[in-house]
């Protein structure tokens, strides 16, 4: 009932993200785009109409508010004054599974044409940039969303409704639009194939699935992108967008009564349509056989999906296979990872469930090596996923897995913006209160109810299996139950009690420079900490440890990543399971990591679990115990992702420019390594080596922590003092830097057989540091040249000629080392990379011939202000920020100083700097794509 999905959104490091998503989600890329100014009503004619009656309020379950509008229009008002931004989402119940013969990927396509104008707007993204917007669509079996989040001003928000209400019903859905952006929707279907895992997936559920629509991924069919009538697109357009199909939710800071009457005046004067939905029928039957189907593309590991089909996740029976998932997929706990990565037989596991408002899937999948025993891995998930009924879960399996899904439930409930998107996935599956009913039904999950789920659905007959090579399997047949009746469900449902909320915090550089304290230990250790009241009472932390000189590191491969990589593995006092039990208690997501020349943690945690998460921390950092077998499962993941990322087009043409970047020998801790290179270090290295660098290198003699949110600084204070006042560096440290120097430009082109998808890159190196007055122009500059979605190589590559789904171009400069990079990259169809880069260098022969606007320079600035802002207001951000600020002995002014630099900029002195340090004759480019199929040469 949705308990995964928003465990995965509150703890990425500690999931993968779900296949399902990295297959099937289709997202159109929140980047960034120029203001217009306030515009007029969504209705142009509202003045005329009588003002709506007032909302009816629905239901309220723990500080979320429904309300519903005489039009069918339901809202969902979520307010939170902790934190100053707010987020406005709109999801709409039509996904892929609403499609018609020769209408899929109609409504992913329709997502993306939303983005380009209305009746009387024709820079939707642009007026999202210029309100300082992180923004996004997306699309899924059963609903498209699109949301915005701010800075929480009453302006911004008015105008984040208005534009949602216009694009609801005037939207211009074009022919002229939809010539471009198809364009870029099938680059985008084309990047999906470059991935064989997901391409399985893909054909796993067409196999599962005969008659339901679950069976067609969201992108589409590609003759169906390409050849979409224009009207047909409109039709389904105006049958959909309407009132009585969205949902909207409106989350953080705001004022409830007054934004609903704006809600009432923008959305309720939109007419109730006249149609009526169809109600879909399509039931897939129960499966009677196993179903097999085989993958065969050029890549560089293997792959197993196993699919089982399970109830809706409205179903009571969904909150069981949340618990299942984890018991077969968690690592290091789940029982794959045990049978499988720790017996080196596979380098990676993972088990999901579709949760979808129909009958959805359970997916177990395993990626190995070449080289390593097909059969047997597939043979031994099998036993395990039979052995779950034959052999039900402990008591502890069960425990651990509830105790880290409410972990990150609770978590997550504390970040409304988030929760605010989040919402979308149980509106699509039926109801927005299945979240917290799911939440309920899986804390009463038992032993048991594991067993049942797994004996009466995980069955034979009821098995698609997607692999390289075919095996048999026994037949038995599953019955899948409809979903329920939400309304007898649901009826008179009130949850938990809202969580208690936080201060309204102003995160502007001044006030954050006067709540902050700085002090330096007796160690040495920089400590800055930011108490202050936090929603549901959150604390993070961030910790960084600095250690090494050049000549010291030199010749030491990649023992010092390996030795970071084992940190996690366990202490000299507990295991690693231990580990994660200790901070599933502690309500806490740790994060310990090493590389050449530094070690890291990051906590975000609740005040009652800081404490003991930075001790653990501690322990971690200091006492690792450094497990053989864990050694060899790092050693072998490793070099399963090398492996799979070989035959790249992105990875192939990123490695080459690096390298040409950075030409330093591999004895050289600098030193770019190709795939070989890191394979052959990786097949070298011992534990011994990892174990001896560890104890050469780290200590805390040098190093920053940062604290931000609800704690007791002086309780803290005392504490870092205990932890880390003994632990000293065996060696000096001195920062590594790397110098500049004129590199010769370059232009090549790399082949990648058998990838639908091309990555084109280009890059040059200036001789600056952040330290230099042109940078805060130059940085400026860069985001209209290619930072943001108003940018001029968006525009020029994306939207006027569809060459390209993503483009962009960066800039970075060192903090104290001069050298700075400047640098553009793209995806497209190998067929149309020299467009891409005839295209780039064009835009750049414009800009320095001609500038940029007054108009540009004004909406960059207010753009990026407001951005930081929202950035600032994110407590994780802020406290590596400030960890960062600490190590180069700044403070909060060189923010003031830097936006003020921003602010005050002319458009003469951003052009003279693209001038002055922008040169096309120093560029190099690099290019990696199957140029041979598609007949292109240099």
């Amino acid at each position: 009932m949705g308990m995964r999905m928003l465990s995965d959104l509150a703890t990425l490091s500690e999931y993968k993200v779900s296949i399902k998503r990295a297959a099937c989600a289709a997202l159109l890329i929140g980047l960034i785009s120029p203001a217009l100014h306030a515009q007029a009503p969504a209705v142009a004619v509202a003045k005329a109409i009588a003002a709506p009656p007032a909302p009816a309020m629905v239901t309220s379950v723990e500080g979320i508010t429904e309300y519903r509008l005489t039009n069918g229009f339901r809202v969902l008002l979520f307010p939170d004054a902790s934190k100053p931004t707010l987020t406005v989402n709109v999801t709409y119940l039509v996904g892929s599974r609403h499609e018609g013969y020769g209408e899929t990927g109609m409504a992913h396509l329709l997502e993306h044409m939303l983005f380009k104008g209305t009746q009387r707007r024709n820079e939707i993204m642009g007026e999202l940039r210029a309100h300082g917007a992180d923004f996004n669509g997306s699309t899924w079996f059963d609903r498209t969303n699109y949301f915005e989040t701010f800075q929480a001003t009453d302006d911004n928000l008015r105008w984040a409704l208005d534009l949602e209400a216009d694009r609801m019903v005037n939207s211009r859905v074009s022919r002229q639009d939809l010539d471009t952006e198809m364009t870029v929707v099938r680059n985008e279907f084309e990047s999906g194939e470059n991935n064989p895992s997901s391409v399985l997936y893909e054909r796993v559920l067409s196999t599962a699935y005969l008659w339901h629509n679950y069976g067609h991924s969201t992108i589409g069919a590609r003759s169906d992108i390409e050849n979409v009538p224009i009207p047909r697109l409109q039709a389904f357009y105006h049958k959909y967008y309407q009132p009585d199909n969205a949902v909207l939710v409106v989350a953080g800071k705001f004022d409830p009564a007054k934004t609903l009457g704006w809600i009432n005046e923008l959305f309720g004067v939109l007419p109730k349509p006249t149609r009526v939905l169809d109600q879909e029928y399509t039931a897939e039957p129960p499966q009677d056989g196993e179903r097999e189907v085989v993958l065969r593309r050029v890549g560089d590991t293997q792959a197993l999906i196993i699919g089982y089909h399970i109830p809706a996740a409205s179903h009571p029976d969904s909150a069981a296979f949340d618990v299942l998932s984890f018991i077969l997929g968690d690592s290091p706990s789940g029982r794959l990872h045990k049978a499988l990565v720790e017996t080196k037989k596979a380098t990676s596991v993972s088990a999901d469930e579709m949760e979808v408002h129909d009958p959805g899937m359970f997916l177990v999948s395993a990626e190995l090596l070449k080289d390593q025993n097909f059969a047997d891995v597939e043979s031994t998930v099998l036993k395990i996923i039979d052995g779950v009924a034959t052999e039900p879960p402990s008591k502890v399996e069960v425990d651990r897995a509830k105790t880290r899904i409410l972990k990150n439930f609770e978590l997550a409930m504390n970040d409304p913006s988030s929760l605010g998107v989040a919402l979308s996935e149980t509106i699509g599956s039926g109801d927005w209160r299945l979240l917290f009913l799911g939440r309920d039904e899986l804390e009463k999950v038992t032993p048991e109810d594991v067993a049942r789920v797994a004996q009466k659905y995980l069955v034979a007959s009821n098995r698609t299996t997607g692999r390289f090579f075919p095996v048999s399997v026994v037949p038995k047949r599953a019955d899948i139950p409809a979903a329920p009746n939400l309304a007898l469900t649901l009826e008179g449902y009130k949850g938990k009690p809202p969580v208690e909320a936080g201060e309204a915090f102003d995160p502007s550089p001044a006030n954050i420079e006067t709540r902050v304290s700085r002090i330096t230990l007796p160690s040495g250790i920089k400590l800055v900490l930011l108490p202050k009241k936090t929603r549901g009472g959150t604390v993070v932390a961030s910790m960084q440890f600095h250690f090494g000189s050049l000549n010291a590191l030199m010749n030491k491969g990649i023992a010092p990543s390996m030795a970071g990589s084992m940190l996690m593995r366990g202490t000299t006092k507990h295991t690693r399971q231990q580990l994660h039990d200790e901070f599933d208690r502690l309500k806490a997501q740790v994060g310990v990591d090493g590389g050449t020349s530094s070690a890291s943690a990051s906590i975000n945690t609740v005040r009652a679990g800081l404490i003991d998460s930075l001790k653990l921390a501690a322990e971690i950092l200091q006492q690792p115990s450094f497990p053989e077998s864990d050694f060899e499962e790092v050693r072998l993941a490793g070099i399963a992702e090398l492996e799979s990322q070989r035959s790249e087009p992105q990875t192939i043409a990123s490695i080459a420019r690096n390298k040409h970047i950075y030409p330093y020998p591999a004895s050289d801790p600098r030193a770019v390594l190709s795939i070989d290179e890191s394979i052959a270090q990786l097949k070298a290295v011992t534990l011994d080596q990892a174990k001896q660098f560890y104890k050469d290198f780290y200590g805390a003699s040098n190093g920053e922590i940062a604290i931000v949110g609800d704690f007791d600084p002086t309780e803290v204070r005392t504490l870092l003092g205990q932890l880390f006042g003994n632990w000293k560096s065996p060696k000096p440290y001195q920062l590594i830097t790397r110098d500049w120097s004129k590199i010769a430009p370059v232009n090549q082109m790399f082949e990648a057989p058998d990838k639908a998808n091309a990555y084109f890159t280009a890059i040059t190196t200036i001789a600056m540091d952040q330290q230099d007055p042109d940078y805060p122009l130059l940085f400026l500059a860069n985001q209209m040249i290619g930072g943001d979605s108003k940018s001029r190589l968006w525009k020029r590559i994306r939207e006027s000629e569809g060459l390209s789904y993503g483009v962009n171009s960066g800039f970075s400069a060192g903090a104290t080392e001069k050298l700075a990079r400047f640098s553009a990259g793209a995806i497209a169809n190998p067929e149309n990379v020299l467009k891409v880069e005839a295209a780039f260098k064009d835009e750049l022969a414009k800009l320095l011939a001609q500038g940029f606007t007054a108009e540009e320079v004004a909406i960059a600035k207010s753009a990026y202000l407001q951005d930081s802002q929202i950035s600032r207001a994110q407590d994780g951000t802020l406290a590596s920020q400030l960890a960062r600020q600490a190590e180069l002995g700044r403070t909060m002014q060189r923010e003031i100083n830097l936006e003020n630099a921003i602010r005050n900029a002319t458009v003469a002195q951003l052009n003279a700097v693209v001038k002055k340090w922008i040169d096309p004759s120093t560029i190099s480019y690099f290019k990696a794509g199957d140029f041979k199929k598609a007949g292109v040469t240099k």
